[in-house]
């Protein structure tokens, strides 16, 4: 008996509504984050006597908020995909990232599909197909977490029939 391997299908992928709410979500956590940075090395300046420090801060050009925040956006997407395979958009909207075998991607995929978001545009590219640049560059998946569960509990009840122990 030929032995299959569990793939991904259509069904289980997020919806774009989903999709849309994991980056509404993950970007109102970013700036949180960002606020929490930036009032934490105002105030621990402020009162260590670096009130040069304090001052940059607060007077952060344009291009310093922007490499600010793709730093917090590399370590967000970073840990969380790398540690959990979800953010926090996607507990909340019960989706996960995974490999086209459903397992979850290992650091260096997650790497590269952080550094993916970078890419100009990159939000965009959803409006086609419903899978964005930074999935299909890293070969990565965001699927409905309880569907890819179920699917991989009948794809492994499936491939025990017949088998005698």
């Amino acid at each position: 008996m030929e032995n299959k391997n569990f793939l991904i299908t259509g069904d289980l992928l997020a919806s774009q509504s989903q999709r849309f709410g994991n980056y509404l979500i993950d970007l109102a956590v970013q700036y949180i984050i960002a606020i929490v940075i930036g009032v934490g090395v105002v105030l621990v300046a402020q009162l260590s006597g670096f009130f040069d420090v304090a001052e940059w801060f607060k007077s952060m050009n344009k291009l310093q908020e922007y490499a600010l925040g793709i730093v917090i956006s590399i370590v967000y997407y970073g840990l969380m995909e790398t540690l959990f395979a979800r953010s926090i958009g996607k507990y909340i909207t019960k989706t996960v990232v995974v490999r086209e075998d459903g397992s979850k991607p290992d650091a260096t995929t997650i790497l590269k599909r952080t550094l993916c978001r970078l890419i100009p545009f990159d939000a965009l590219s959803f409006l086609g197909n419903g899978n964005g640049w930074h999935d299909s560059i890293s070969d990565t998946y965001v699927v409905k977490k309880n569907e890819l569960e179920r699917a991989k509990e009948m794809f492994d009840a499936f491939d025990q029939i017949g088998v005698v122990e």
